[in-house]
């Protein structure tokens, strides 16, 4: 890193300390993490794509993941990105409840789907043992110069 000082050498006895900074293994890591956020961010939203309602509700500040149940337009269920049942869907939520009574679960249900059908699968949810149960919305897009 810096040059000799050993008198006897070949600078002439000058220190001489290194002017250069080798760059290149800092923006080889920088390039290898971008690739890495790229890859990955796109997979952190749920993957089932439905038309949330809007709210003016503010976001809930959670710690840990919770589970999310999606209600499509055509009324498919899903737990997290895989299609269930109803029936599927309590033996799989008692399942992760013996673990962690407390996990919060999102249900995204579509705006094309009636009140009913919601309110079926957060009954569903609940005879699971969770208690923890929110809808998930979209926030309002305000237009420019509101």
């Amino acid at each position: 890193m810096a040059g000799s000082l050993n008198n006897g050498g070949r600078g002439g006895g000058k220190y001489r300390p290194m002017s250069e900074i080798n760059v290149t293994p800092f923006v080889d890591v920088m390039l290898v993490l971008l690739i890495v956020f790229m890859v990955t961010a796109p997979l952190l939203n749920v993957g089932v794509d439905v038309d949330l309602p809007q709210s003016k509700a503010k976001p809930l500040a959670e710690e840990r993941q919770p589970l999310t149940v999606t209600i499509s337009a055509e009324g498919k269920l899903f737990l997290e990105e895989q299609e269930i049942t109803r029936g599927v869907l309590v033996e799989r939520l008692r399942a992760v409840a013996d673990i962690n009574q407390d996990t919060r679960i999102f249900v995204r249900g579509d705006k094309a789907i009636d009140y009913g059908t919601v309110m079926e699968v957060m009954g569903t949810i609940n005879a699971a043992g969770y208690n923890r149960v929110a809808l998930v919305t979209e926030p309002i897009k305000r237009l420019k110069g509101q």
